[in-house]
């Protein structure tokens, strides 16, 4: 490949490469033997006129609208291809115009000739994107090292730690140290993982709530050192403890603060609340009795149970969806497009990032495995559905008995 040459006009070489916002890349291919200068001589002489006055290249290099034509090309067999790179300041309407221009010009002195425009370049995106994955391992790096003056730091930028963190250990949300290290944290949820992860917690992992224990994440925990299982501050975090206590080793106990959860939990709260374990024989000493068994009535969200305030919210969703179309609620709190029911489990394996689906008719046993599957814990819908039956790991609120 032969070296870049620049050319097509004088002025505002340092200044346009400045204000640039977009690049237009464009590949190029000569029937015959020609030069640079014989291409940029084309690109210069053949648009001339073409747009009118004010989009005419020449004059848009000497106000620094256009920078410089490069080239770059190489001969092979009597033939010449390569690249036509040309920088714009200008939107991204007239950038395309000046782009589109390109693919006008058929010869290139006697030669014949083709230019086909592979791609307008967002100058600005490609450099905001280099500056957040500079970040990611930047604020990794301070995180790693323990430095104090970075916490403040990290709550800010949160999904960007998060986001470069997060593994999966046989489909349960983990930090990427779960396997290493020396002891291991059991939390309910991802969302209580990637919590942790915020504030540099990277031995963490989720049990996916009440159910079935998964028996790699049993033998895992046999492994460890010290096991400490972090609940809610509520009756559903103790009932939990029960279960994880009879089934695997679990060695202290770290519970949130009254009526509060882990994945909430400012980094403050979350360090006191682990600082201050308690041993699992201890804890379950002062546990009161359990009166009653949580039913599968009362893990669907059937009976009396009051619907918490967010399900209220999704139960608004379902008046703006046509019938049996569902949209998935993200962690961020943003709403996804509809789907129909043929593409929702299709899209419940790419909707990364749901807390729920939203569905406008019944809750069958088949939209419940779709989402455990996906490990989206709420399924809110109209009414009961064909199977509708208890799944572990989800949620369901029927507008029906709740609304």
């Amino acid at each position: 490949m032969a070296k870049k040459h620049n050319g097509g006009g004088k002025g505002g070489g340092g200044k346009s490469n400045k204000a640039m916002k977009y690049l237009i890349k464009a590949d190029l291919k000569v029937n015959g033997n020609v030069q640079r200068k014989d291409i940029i001589g084309a690109i210069m002489g053949q648009t001339e006129g073409l747009l009118g006055d004010d989009l005419e290249l020449r004059k848009l290099q000497r106000t620094a609208r256009i920078g410089h034509v490069d080239v770059e090309v190489k001969s092979s067999g009597g033939k010449v291809s390569g690249e036509i790179l040309i920088p714009s300041s200008m939107d991204n309407v007239e950038t395309a115009i000046i782009a589109s221009s390109l693919e006008t010009i058929d010869r290139i002195g006697p030669c014949a000739a083709k230019i086909i425009v592979k791609e307008i370049q967002d100058v600005r995106s490609t450099k905001v994107n280099a500056v957040i994955d500079r970040a990611k391992d930047l604020l990794l790096e301070m995180v790693n090292s323990g430095d104090a003056a970075t916490k403040t730091v990290i709550e800010e930028v949160r999904s960007v730690l998060t986001v470069g963190t997060a593994k999966n250990y046989h489909g349960l949300t983990c930090g990427p140290n779960v396997e290493s290290s020396d002891s291991l944290i059991i939390v309910e949820g991802r969302n209580d993982v990637r919590n942790l992860l915020n504030f540099g917690v990277k031995n963490a992992i989720s049990c996916d709530g009440a159910g079935t224990i998964k028996q790699e994440l049993i033998d895992l925990a046999a492994t460890k050192e010290n096991v400490i299982l972090a609940i809610d501050g509520d009756r559903g975090g103790e009932m939990l403890f029960r279960q994880l206590n009879e089934t695997m080793k679990i060695d202290f106990v770290a519970q949130a603060p009254v009526g509060q959860e882990w994945e909430l939990l400012p980094q403050k709260t979350a360090t006191k609340c682990l600082s201050q374990k308690t041993e699992t024989a201890k804890f379950a000493a002062k546990l009161p009795e359990d009166e009653q068994t949580e039913d599968a009535d009362a893990w669907l969200g059937e009976g009396d149970k009051e619907a918490p305030a967010e399900i209220h919210e999704y139960f608004d969703h379902i008046a703006e969806l046509k019938a049996n179309n569902a949209v998935f609620v993200n962690v961020d709190g943003t709403i996804s497009d509809a789907v129909g029911p043929s593409k929702l489990a299709a899209a419940a394996d790419g909707a990364d990032g749901a807390i729920a689906i939203v569905i406008n008719g019944a809750v069958s046993d088949r939209i419940l495995e779709i989402a455990s599957k996906a490990a989206i814990e709420t399924v809110v819908g109209t009414k009961e559905g064909k199977g509708f039956a208890a799944v572990d790991g989800v949620k369901a609120w029927l507008t029906e008995k709740h609304a």
